[in-house]
């Protein structure tokens, strides 16, 4: 919480490392001005609020009144006490970092493209249906500068990444105890100590409150009080747009009765670093963001703006009214207004379910997706407000009984579209169809059962093209025999997970990507995220990024390339090191801040999601961080999570918790 803190005001420089790749990160939030807006936000906390968060605040700083953690000590470093400002800055950084980037890295991926020359009929199939107003000659134009998240910040920040998620919602209708069962396990890099979740349990008179929080955010974000239950997953809500600027002489040109040329907002910053000269850094901003550039050029660039970036008054007071909250339409209404783009799924003890989707969605003119970078001196182009919750996508006691999310397209329950790049359905139609399965007999071994499934239909769908152009080797068969599932031990899984990687090389990497290819697969999460865009290449019959060859001739030189080598278990490759967040691998693995390594089942599109890929060089996991199972038939959570409740290593719930996480053993939380 306090290295969240520290971080997100920019004065890392100042207070843990004087390194230029430190002074990347400062000058990164720096730039998002996260910290500068946040008195604004303070004063729009409700009256009934208020009070109990200035109680969680007192509580911090009771605590640090006790001591500095010894960590500190070691750097110098003396904690401020904890402001309200503060909480909103840490909501901020969870929001955008693990989430609201992962739509902006796409984008950048877009301008990428084009300006390496790929093609347009290339472009329409990955972002099929999202590329209305793209002008390809203007955004060659660009000058585009470093990423706007250095790897840094992105792999070795103490904000663990949450990509994806599952949810679930099941009335009493298919459930043994004849009340509603919810399932959430959110999923992000869970591979550091501690775990980014805390747990909670508290009771007052009459009403109890079980689940769990991220430190620095006071109250539930996921879990159950004595009458309602909620879990989220991000919704892949596009909540980040850019402007192509028209920038010279420190001004920027603007199309408003005739040509205009207006002067940028400077803001001018201070970084102290230790030990070394201060940094002085100067923002550009005008109302599509700050600039990604220099002004003073005759230059197109860019300037970004994330919906969230004034966000938190409104997400912190509908999580503390979610306490006294007694069915599904206040939790419905509650859950809507929180600025966080999530999938709610929720219940409450009368027997009602729902889906409600949360998050500043844009109001964008009519024809675009927000994907595309649009000419920032057209009026028409920019934001009008933001699109009213009561728009976005949402469902109440579903026929089926039941309702899933999994980080997919839900666009066709809502007015609005808010979606244009969603994860793969695999796992959400695997859901679908494990519940369906159990018919009217759903309890929570049978959910617990669901939330660790591992088998592939992702992997299934490619295997059908594949089956038939399998060699009769050794290698061959062992992925013929294949039955799609994840497991440690699958041999198959292997093979195909080659397979797969060659797949992507054949067909992108030889046909547009080149160099670039290499560095994505292995360094970023775009292929983690977006595969399903990929897929839709791979599947087709016929693609502009075949080239010359047939689907045929493609998948046979992939088959070829991938079963050569030695054959090996899934587990050998899905191995990882639990590190302490803050010293990150570098101390002597005897002192004991480290733990594992632990096998990781599951692959990219299971429902137990386990992928294992390499950032900034180092190995970095997408795996469920936290489980949850809430049966309203008692007043209870069934939870596990890797790693423990505390973060001091010489504790014995440092990591108490893992063992439990891996052996698909649930812990109870009780209100008493």
């Amino acid at each position: 919480m306090l290295l969240m803190r520290v971080l997100g005001e920019g004065r890392a420089s100042e207070h843990l490392d004087s390194s230029d790749e430190m002074l990347k990160i400062d000058l990164f939030f720096r730039r998002m001005k996260w910290n500068g807006q946040n008195v604004d936000e303070a004063g729009k906390l409700g009256a009934d609020v208020r009070p109990l968060v200035q109680a969680y605040i007192d509580g911090i700083n009771a605590r640090l009144a006790e001591r500095t953690p010894w960590e500190y000590k070691l750097l110098g470093y003396k904690p401020a006490p904890w402001r309200i400002e503060d909480t909103f800055l840490i909501s901020r950084m969870v929001s955008y970092l693990t989430l609201a980037q992962s739509q902006a890295e796409v984008e950048r991926l877009l301008l990428q493209f084009v300006k390496n020359g790929i093609e347009r009929a290339k472009l329409e199939e990955l972002f099929k249906g999202n590329l209305n107003g793209l002008d390809e000659e203007l955004v060659r134009k660009l000058t585009l500068l470093d990423p706007l998240v250095p790897d840094s910040l992105v792999w070795n920040s103490p904000v663990a990444r949450m990509m994806a998620s599952n949810n679930w919602v099941c009335s009493g209708s298919r459930t043994r105890s004849g009340k509603p069962i919810l399932a959430n396990d959110p999923h992000l890099e869970a591979n550091r100590l501690p775990n980014v979740w805390y747990e909670i349990v508290w009771k007052m008179p009459g009403r109890f409150g079980v689940g769990a929080t991220i430190p620095g955010v006071p109250g539930i974000l996921i879990g159950r009080t004595s009458d309602v239950s909620w879990g989220a997953t991000y919704s892949f809500m596009d909540a980040v747009d850019s402007w192509i600027e028209h920038c010279k002489d420190g001004k920027y040109r603007r199309e408003q009765q005739g040509e205009q040329w207006l002067p940028f907002r400077e803001r001018r910053e201070k970084i102290l670093r230790k030990k070394k000269p201060a940094f002085d850094a100067v923002f550009y901003e005008n109302e599509h963001g700050v600039l990604e550039g220099d002004p003073w050029k005759d230059e197109y660039c860019l300037a970004t703006r994330w919906s969230g970036a004034d966000s938190g008054a409104a997400s912190v007071n509908s999580i503390a009214r979610m306490w006294p909250a007694t069915n599904l339409s206040e939790a419905m209404e509650l859950l809507g207004t929180i600025e966080t783009a999530f999938n709610w799924v929720i219940a409450d003890r009368h027997g009602s379910i729902g889906f409600q989707m949360s998050g500043l969605m844009p109001k964008r003119r009519d024809g675009v997706s927000g994907l595309v970078p649009l000419p920032g001196w057209k009026s028409e182009n920019d934001w009008k407000g933001y699109v009213p919750y009561t728009e976005l996508p949402s469902a109440v006691n579903p026929p089926e009984g039941f309702f899933v999310t999994a980080n997919n397209d839900l666009n066709r329950h809502g007015k609005a579209k808010p979606i244009n790049m969603p994860m793969g359905d695999w796992r959400a139609n695997r859901i679908e169809a494990l519940l369906s399965k159990s018919g009217r007999d759903l309890t929570v071994d049978r959910v617990s059962e669901i939330q660790y499934d591992v088998v592939s239909h992702h992997a299934e769908m490619f295997m059908k093209i594949l089956r038939p152009l399998i060699p009769e080797t050794d290698s061959g068969r062992a992925l013929r025999e294949w039955d799609y599932r994840y497991e440690s031990s699958s041999q198959g899984a292997y093979l195909f997970e080659r397979v797969y990687r060659t797949l992507l090389e054949e067909v992108f990497g030889a046909n547009g990507l080149g160099e670039s290819f290499d560095f994505l697969v292995r360094e970023t999460g775009i292929f983690v995220d977006f595969y399903s865009c990929f897929d839709r290449v791979l599947l087709s019959e016929k693609s502009a990024w075949f080239g010359t060859r047939s689907r045929q001739e493609i998948y046979q030189a992939a088959l070829s390339r991938g079963l050569s080598g030695e054959i090996r278990p899934w587990g050998d490759v899905q191995k990882i090191v639990m590190t302490n967040i803050l010293f990150a691998g570098k101390l002597p693995r005897v002192f004991g801040f480290d733990r594992g390594p632990i096998t990781i089942r599951g692959g990219r599109a299971t429902v137990h999601q386990g992928q294992i890929y390499r950032s900034a060089g180092r190995n970095t996991s997408f795996v469920p961080s936290f489980r949850m199972i809430l049966d309203l038939g008692e007043d209870a959570a069934h939870t596990n999570l890797a790693g423990g409740p505390s973060d001091r290593r010489f504790s014995k719930w440092y990591n108490s918790d893992t063992q439990n996480w891996l052996n698909r053993t649930y812990k109870k939380l009780q209100p008493n």
